[in-house]
């Protein structure tokens, strides 16, 4: 899972292994991460419930961990990197989603007035990605 703010909105999404987006919750700026995170993961579960666990960066640490704590679920929290910089693999995957998501032009800018058409606009972006790599 992750989290990208952007003028005022943040958009956090569950993806799967492979970065395909699981869903999408744009919410205002002023809810923190860790509460976040539970809305995501719990409308990931509710769309899959075969989800075991997931995995999250440390802005997800606190309320997030103990939400899944007790509700049974396995959660890796990757911790931040001193050392200079490299690739974590899962984290990876959840920001090419982003990336993936930021070459619609839709979606480069905070266009949508409702939260709803924004998450909406986020799964429309995705599918036209997918359906390219068919071609």
């Amino acid at each position: 899972m992750g989290g990208k703010k952007i003028k005022g909105r943040k958009k956090h999404i569950a993806t799967d292994t492979c970065g395909h987006l699981l869903t999408v919750k744009v919410h205002a700026a002023n809810i923190h991460d860790t509460m976040s995170g539970c809305h995501v993961f719990r409308a990931a579960q509710n769309k899959y419930p075969t989800i075991q666990g997931g995995c999250g960066d440390e802005g997800y640490r606190g309320t997030f961990v103990d939400f899944c704590a007790a509700n049974g679920i396995k959660i890796d929290i990757s911790k931040k990197i001193k050392d200079g910089w490299r690739v974590l693999a899962k984290r990876w995957c959840v920001e090419r989603t982003f990336a993936w998501a930021n070459n619609s032009r839709r979606l480069s800018k905070d266009y949508e007035i409702s939260v709803s058409s924004a998450e909406n606009f986020f799964y429309v972006s995705h599918s036209h990605t997918l359906l390219k790599r068919l071609c």
